[in-house]
């Protein structure tokens, strides 16, 4: 098995570029983040619980977790397991509510998993290959800015133009967090 590690949902984002959201999961002991590229359905239903804000009829994912609920079982937790081809994977753990029997494991999408997790106070674990692999801190992106054309950069393999367009957002993200506050929570 694989090395997880528990995130919390840091920060949802709006791209102001092209209007896309972003999840932010941050890694609970360090200042390693995960942003994650999601949907408007899911960004809005992670925001409304985040927020604590009362809708008039259940959204998609409460009418699961209420589905769930009747049911007898409950969401253990999320594991964002792989990132394949630039899209993260999931799985959400079930079990039946009072009993010790094995969890079932269901597939889904990272934004519907974290979407559930919230509404049901499980936690958010990421495995540690994945971080690894597309987890960023604010000393990476403090840096100075990798160049395709021939500016100062970190040792490593050539940055193609298309990556650091996909990156801006991120480093836009992090380069406007105030950490003024940030050990006072």
């Amino acid at each position: 098995m694989s090395i997880v590690i528990e995130m919390n949902v840091e920060a949802v984002r709006v791209s102001l570029m092209n209007y896309q959201r972003l999840v932010v999961l941050k890694e609970e002991a360090t200042r390693r983040y995960l942003p994650i590229w999601i949907g408007q359905a899911e960004a809005d239903a992670i925001v409304v619980r985040l927020q604590g804000v009362d809708v008039a009829r259940p959204m998609t994912h409460d009418l699961f977790t209420n589905v769930l609920g009747a049911l007898g079982t409950h969401v253990t937790r999320v594991v964002i397991n792989s990132l394949e081809n630039e899209t993260f994977h999931a799985q959400i753990y079930l079990q039946a509510i009072g009993d010790d029997s094995d969890e079932l494991e269901i597939d889904s999408r990272t934004s519907d998993a974290i979407a559930l997790a919230v509404r049901n106070a499980a936690p958010i674990f990421v495995a540690d290959a994945v971080l690894d692999e597309a987890g960023v801190t604010l000393e990476d992106l403090a840096e100075e800015p990798a160049s395709v054309d021939g500016g100062t950069r970190p040792p490593g393999p050539p940055v193609q133009e298309e990556e650091l367009k996909r990156m801006s957002a991120f480093r836009d993200f992090i380069q406007g967090l105030d950490l003024d506050d940030f050990d006072q929570r």
